[in-house]
């Protein structure tokens, strides 16, 4: 089973549908598994007088209103076709996050293949609860929240249709950008331990180092933002990868999709299966060696290449006398030592 990549464009059009076309031609370059925007409607998510966080105001460079933000990064029902077309011709799958009811009814009809839950919407009820009765595969993300309110939000989820098994939790910390110091990444192993599901990481992290270790740890969905152009003006920007990075990123995660998938055991492989008997050492003799002497350790050196006695078997051939004469580093047989 791969690691599914989720390349979070979110609000980065910034409400055009021709960047919101860039963004898919970026990820679809990239190789990730989907794309994921985010629908909603400003009214049903913030009223007129919601502040925006911190890093909103600072990311946006002024002090207008949560609502004013979000009414200008919409994407209207007729974009939202337009761009599920333009992902079947790019070949990379669409997803989106409903940030209200209206908004995930609408995502329903379109018959997505999956449903993300963001982490705003982890104690909302109705929104929960209509989730509950579909019987399509979720992803759930937790940003700021404590595994109580993630087993309250997962017992609403199955109370109807959706089983257990269909759902995959991400960790989740939605601080934009997120500090090293409060990742957690343990946290996610915590989750698999708790609720014996599919894990995941959303991350907003600077850089690519995090998704990488949560793909190592275990997690099978990774959930990055990323951008045309982190100099842009918008909330998310200056946190988003950037389109070579997002391709580094993805690269480095299959890579470590592979090397995380042997069987466990320890063995020598069959690259490297060449290489034992040219690093590995053989016994021969320090010194010149007389026919008839008692061996000594100090007659014997571990030499390169190993195709001779391995210098493990040095307690067993001490006291063995030799049968012949010996030159300096000449290389040790068992046909040299009387029986």
């Amino acid at each position: 089973m791969c690691v599914k990549i989720i390349a979070e464009a979110g609000v980065n059009h910034n409400g055009d549908i021709n960047l919101a076309k860039e963004l898919i031609n970026i990820a679809s370059d990239a190789n990730a598994d989907y794309i994921k925007f985010q629908s909603f409607k400003a009214e049903s998510l913030a009223t007129k007088e919601a502040e925006k966080s911190d890093y909103q105001k600072s990311n946006t460079k002024n002090d207008d209103t949560q609502y004013n933000m979000l009414k200008s990064l919409e994407l209207s029902k007729k974009d939202h076709i337009e761009l599920i077309n333009y992902c079947h011709y790019k070949d990379i799958k669409f997803l989106s996050s409903a940030f209200d009811l209206d908004s995930l009814d609408f995502l329903l009809d379109l018959e997505c293949e999956l449903i993300k839950i963001p982490s705003g919407e982890i104690n909302n009820y109705y929104y929960l609860e209509k989730i509950s009765r579909q019987e399509i595969p979720v992803i759930l993300s937790t940003g700021m929240s404590t595994i109580n309110e993630i087993e309250s939000a997962i017992k609403i989820l199955t109370s109807n249709k959706l089983s257990i098994n269909d759902i995959t939790i991400l960790h989740c910390n939605t601080e934009y950008p997120t500090p090293m110091i409060d990742v957690n990444l343990k946290a996610m192993l915590k989750i698999k331990e708790h609720f014996n599901v599919d894990i995941g990481y959303s991350d907003h992290t600077l850089g690519i180092e995090v998704p990488i270790a949560a793909v190592a740890l275990g997690a099978r969905v990774i959930e990055k933002h990323f951008t045309i152009d982190r100099s842009l003006e918008g909330p998310d920007h200056a946190c988003s990868l950037e389109p070579l990075e997002l391709k580094n990123m993805i690269d480095a995660i299959r890579n470590i999709e592979i090397a995380c998938s042997g069987d466990g055991n320890k063995y020598p492989t069959a690259s490297e299966i060449k290489n034992k008997l040219i690093v590995r050492k053989s016994l021969y003799s320090s010194k010149d060696i007389k026919k008839g002497t008692k061996l000594t350790k100090d007659m014997i050196i571990a030499l390169r290449p190993g195709d001779g006695i391995s210098p493990m078997e040095i307690p067993n051939l001490v006291g063995k006398t030799f049968k012949r004469n010996l030159k300096v580093s000449e290389k040790i047989t068992y046909e040299d030592f009387e029986e």
